[in-house]
């Protein structure tokens, strides 16, 4: 499985163990509700400073967050 593929599937994980929809974790990142549905599906290759908004408004550290892939 491709690594963007294996990221998506853990973000959207992390997101609904929080109950939260794509538009109230996009709305805490900072991001458009699209963009996360995007990265979530494998399609978005995020960078770097996007990964680390991601991982704030989970309240994980980005290791945390890319962990196990």
């Amino acid at each position: 499985m491709d690594v963007r593929k294996k990221f998506g599937k853990q973000l959207r994980a992390l997101r609904e163990a929080r109950g939260w929809s794509q538009e109230e974790f996009a709305d805490r990142a900072g991001l458009h509700r699209t963009y996360v549905s995007a990265v979530e599906r494998g399609v978005r290759n995020p960078t770097l400073s996007v990964l680390e908004r991601l991982a704030k408004a989970l309240g994980v550290s980005m290791a945390e967050m890319v962990g196990g892939l």
